[in-house]
């Protein structure tokens, strides 16, 4: 039996941004970069995708539903889910959900390893930011926590998110066969 990973305590710190940016960062050249909008993406990619970025920053949380919850949250009205690639493969994501009647929210966004480090991310952010204005909210919001990239929160800051909270919160990290179970479904 493998033994439950020990809880980890983090600072949750929501962003907001009330006005798209000026500009945005140019598609990098030199690379080969596609950023595709999954329509009705299959739950077992989705997952794939949480867990290959999102696992050494415990995403957990989406990877816990069950298909039937998964689904009518990804598959819901106006959800957005694109899918960067690198050189033909897949390097990263971020999905976009309506909150309110009036505001977008940055669910998820990150890459790969593989993806990091190659001066992609400032441009892929924009993207993102830019997929979310394009639904013409009054804000768009993203929150993030002490446990994800070091290099997250300055990048939202830098590309115009404001603090407007924090809180304190606790991950449960999957044990090794929650993560097996998940992706397999």
């Amino acid at each position: 039996m493998t033994e439950r990973p020990d809880p980890i305590e983090v600072t949750v710190t929501f962003l907001e941004m009330t006005k798209p940016p000026a500009r945005y960062a140019p598609l990098p050249v030199g690379r080969q970069i596609a950023l595709l909008k999954a329509r009705n993406i299959p739950l077992h990619f989705y997952r794939y995708l949480l867990d290959r970025v999102g696992r050494k920053w415990h995403w957990v949380n989406a990877l816990r539903l069950s298909d039937e919850e998964l689904a009518a949250g990804l598959h819901a009205p106006g959800r957005d889910v694109r899918v960067l690639y690198l050189d033909g493969a897949p390097a990263g994501f971020f999905d976009l959900k309506p909150q309110l009647p009036d505001h977008t929210e940055l669910a998820y966004f990150g890459m790969m390893d593989q993806a990091m480090g190659q001066g992609i991310g400032r441009w892929f952010l924009g993207a993102a930011i830019e997929a979310a204005w394009a639904t013409d909210p009054q804000a768009v919001t993203v929150q993030t926590c002490t446990l994800d990239h070091p290099a997250a929160l300055p990048l939202y800051q830098k590309l115009g998110f404001v603090p407007v909270g924090q809180k304190q919160e606790t991950v449960f990290p999957l044990t090794p066969s929650e993560r097996a179970e998940s992706v397999m479904r």
